[in-house]
């Protein structure tokens, strides 16, 4: 019995394929790893190449305009920045804001606008409610991101230091001492929801609204400019105009928006 076994195992010998299984490994190892590698030199590019490098320095204004909007936000409680896009308003009321918060001045910052736009709401918007909303404040994020840096911002957002919220949430809350609250895009805002937002204000609280009444993207008497009818002179409020001359962003952009100027545009557009 112990012969017929032996010579089974003699006749139809084991074939021992480690050593080939372990080059099969080490192959698809060393191409799954230059893959990886390869993906995160991709991705680290890509990084470096549209993330802004942040600032350090403090704020210039770039114009007299800006000097006079900058002045008027440190001074004053509450300050309006109206005037046509590419002047600036964001970028100084979000540069200001990540200077008081990174200096210990402020506690939090808060960014807000109405959820209005053109042809498209939130709930057709993929991603839970602060995924959605965080397409309508991207701008604001690369003027944090830019000085502050990625990672900082990424740390307030996580622990309510830095918090980006629709309008329509602001309802109830109370904007309190060291916070400075942001709200842009106010010409499309309803006079009742600036209202809503303009009693939110507690004591030593700084707000800037921003806006440009000819671009509003509702019908009839929006909030912004109901609010600087009612508001001008009070103690305290400071609103500041843009003009034309006043854009940084292109020469283009201000050629373009004569266009639209003197050919005017169709209301039911």
């Amino acid at each position: 019995m112990a012969r017929k076994a032996h010579s089974r195992r003699t006749k139809y010998p084991q074939t021992d394929d480690s050593g080939l299984r372990d080059s099969r490994k080490k192959r698809y190892r060393h191409r799954d790893t230059a893959e990886i590698v390869d993906i995160n030199a991709r991705a680290q590019h890509l990084g470096t190449a549209y993330s802004p490098q942040r600032i350090t320095q403090p704020l210039h204004p770039r114009t007299p305009a800006q000097h006079k909007y900058i002045v008027a936000i440190l001074n004053n409680s509450l300050t309006f920045g109206i005037g046509p896009a590419g002047t600036g308003k964001s970028y100084c009321a979000g540069a200001l804001a990540a200077e008081a918060l990174e200096s210990g001045q402020i506690e939090r910052i808060i960014l807000t606008r109405p959820a209005v736009e053109a042809g498209e709401n939130l709930g057709f918007l993929p991603g839970a409610l602060d995924e959605k909303f965080s397409v309508y404040i991207d701008a604001f994020r690369d003027i944090l991101n830019e000085r502050l840096g990625a990672g900082t911002v990424d740390y307030c957002l996580r622990h309510g230091r830095i918090v980006a919220a629709p309008l329509a949430f602001m309802r109830g809350k109370t904007f309190n001492s060291k916070t400075f609250v942001i709200l842009d895009e106010a010409q499309n805002t309803t006079p009742a929801q600036m209202k809503m937002f303009l009693t939110r204000i507690g004591d030593n609280c700084r707000v800037v609204i921003n806006g440009d009444i000819e671009q509003s993207d509702i019908r009839g008497h929006n909030g912004l400019s109901d609010a600087l009818g009612r508001l001008n002179g009070l103690p305290g409020v400071y609103i500041h105009r843009f003009e034309r001359n006043d854009i940084v962003r292109s020469g283009l952009v201000r050629d373009i928006i004569d266009r639209y100027e003197v050919t005017g545009m169709d209301p039911d557009q």
